[in-house]
């Protein structure tokens, strides 16, 4: 059992988190620059980058948090908004600039709402073990962690199409959120079912 330790101390991990947050306006806000500031490249290059730092930020604070046991429960707790937010964020920039589906955005975003939701429920009736983090959901979490920045940056790059390869695995992506939304609903269905 991964032992938390005092709430108030600011530690590596609760940076990195909140270095992952407040990626979040800058991923969106750099298209808002006028382009005689920041040409349309330049922009697609600086979102990718800055997503790419915040997937990093992502996988670092979890192993920094856990190898010298500085977890909390505030950091764990921003951790996780904080990952459905920039992934959220970004597939809103992605859908006003029709590089992404609404269908797949939809498919993303009401999946993060309903299995948030779900495990806040699951917890107050003390099953949260029933729909914890599986590899169906890290294998997705991937998936968009991989798409998500070939569809900011868009253009193509020494001859790849990665604007092709990108929505290919935005889609690969969306099929393992519908996947992985019924193996957690189907585990917590017989609580569900319970009056």
């Amino acid at each position: 059992m991964e032992q938390k330790v005092s709430d108030q101390r600011l530690n590596i991990p609760m940076v990195l988190t909140w270095t992952r947050i407040a990626f979040i306006p800058l991923i969106i806000g750099v298209f808002y620059l006028p382009d005689s500031l920041c040409t349309p490249h330049m922009k697609n290059l600086l979102s990718c980058v800055m997503f790419s730092v915040a997937a990093v930020t992502d996988a670092l604070d979890g192993w920094i948090a856990r190898r010298w046991n500085m977890a909390t429960n505030l950091g764990a707790f921003l951790d996780t908004v904080a990952d459905k937010l920039v992934v959220c964020s970004a597939i809103v920039v992605l859908v006003a600039f029709d590089r992404v589906d609404m269908l797949i955005a939809l498919i993303i975003v009401g999946r993060e709402i309903t299995i948030t939701a779900l495990r806040e429920w699951m917890s107050k009736i003390g099953e949260a073990a029933s729909v914890k983090v599986n590899w169906c959901g890290k294998i997705k979490a991937i998936a968009q962690m991989v798409a998500i920045p070939m569809l900011l940056y868009y253009d193509p790059l020494m001859g790849l199409p990665i604007s092709l390869i990108g929505t290919v695995m935005i889609w690969i992506a969306a099929v393992l959120t519908i996947y992985s939304m019924c193996v957690y609903l189907l585990a917590a269905w017989p609580h569900l079912q319970r009056s």
